[in-house]
């Protein structure tokens, strides 16, 4: 029952990092690294995080500077930043790329909270996911005898507990999210 639970919880972190990883790609009105550094491009026949080809950094509010440790690719994260979502336009130079990060306008601000959402709630799904599995899993045990009914009735509290924590999680992480979008 312990492991089930341990595993549950294991694979609810995993949701929790995921869905952290996914709001750090939307874009606020700040210049952050973490904006560009996992658009995939392709490098000699691989798809590759730009992050492991490049140098990022945000030297000023608004600025996202791209120095590649190879000059080939250049072009490659031009091509990629355009084909992307993140609506930016690249600025090469031959050396660097620079990303002016523009002021969002309203409209484009709620685009964003909607897709703020979408992404919290999907993350919400996969932790139901991880719920049932899990739930499924002591029903089988308690259909084998090998646990009482008192303990799968305990454990099922206890894994909706560990559920409701990781849910409330995610909605501040979403909350605090949508602030940072709006924020002017």
């Amino acid at each position: 029952m312990e492991e089930i639970l341990a595993d549950a919880s294991s694979r609810m972190h995993k949701v929790g990092d995921v869905v952290k990883r996914e709001l750090a790609t939307i874009r606020t009105g700040h210049a952050r690294p973490s904006l560009v550094e996992n658009l995939r491009l392709d490098y000699h026949g691989t798809a590759t995080p730009l992050y492991q080809l490049a140098t990022i950094t945000a030297p000023e509010a608004r600025l996202l500077v791209i120095q590649p440790w190879d000059r080939h690719v250049l072009a490659e994260i031009e091509k990629a930043i355009q084909k992307s979502d993140l609506g930016l336009n690249p600025i090469n130079d031959g050396k660097v790329i620079r990303l002016a990060i523009p002021q969002l306008n309203e409209e484009r601000r709620r685009e964003l909270v909607k897709l703020v959402k979408k992404r919290i709630e999907d993350g919400k799904v996969a932790l139901r996911n991880v719920r049932r599995d899990a739930a499924e899993a002591m029903r089988e045990l308690e259909r084998e005898k090998k646990i009482s009914t008192d303990e799968h009735k305990r454990a099922v509290e206890q894994l909706q507990r560990l559920t409701d924590n990781f849910i409330d999680e995610l909605d501040q992480i979403g909350v605090d999210k949508e602030a940072e979008v709006m924020e002017v």
